[in-house]
């Protein structure tokens, strides 16, 4: 944004001005399915302070949210609740995965555990560890501000909303 001296005038392209105010709110959906829901409690807590980024109204309806935060092991079972939670979620969504479990099943080889929650719904950014901490999950939320600060709301360019991509 270019802002000029004066008597309170602003000039902005539009655009820019839609991508400010979408990425200095993301509203996150809590999913903490294990331990790593722990470290996503701690980053949300006063110490870590996620309100900071803009993200101090966590929502636990999928339908006022858009940044998916999946925090932990998800069984097959699972699999398609998360999916149907995506679904659910409005246009533009993004998705953190966070924890080694999220990612890619970390330590459980088992006929149950998903090995990664990219096979059910797309994801953004990845948080590794075990457990991940909780400044990895604030570098993901400011990875997905810089992401949405780089989409064309306007020329229908969000999340690959645009046919072909």
């Amino acid at each position: 944004m270019e802002a000029y001296t004066g008597s309170g005038w602003l000039l902005t392209k539009l655009e820019q001005l839609v991508n400010w105010g979408r990425k200095r709110s993301p509203w996150p959906l809590p999913y903490g399915t294990a331990c790593c829901g722990i470290e996503l409690m701690c980053a949300l807590a006063s110490g870590y302070d996620m309100a900071r980024f803009g993200a101090e109204r966590p929502s636990f309806s999928p339908r006022q949210a858009d940044v998916l935060i999946e925090a932990g092991t998800i069984t097959k079972k699972m699999a398609p609740i998360l999916r149907r939670i995506y679904d659910q979620m409005a246009e533009p969504k993004w998705v953190i995965a966070m924890g080694a479990c999220a990612c890619s099943g970390g330590v459980f080889r088992t006929y149950s555990t998903l090995q990664g929650i990219d096979l059910v719904i797309p994801v953004d950014v990845y948080v590794p560890g075990c457990p991940p901490r909780p400044e990895g999950l604030l570098y993901a939320l400011l990875k997905i501000m810089d992401k949405i600060d780089t989409e064309h709301p306007l020329r229908g360019e969000i999340a690959g909303l645009v046919e072909g991509k």
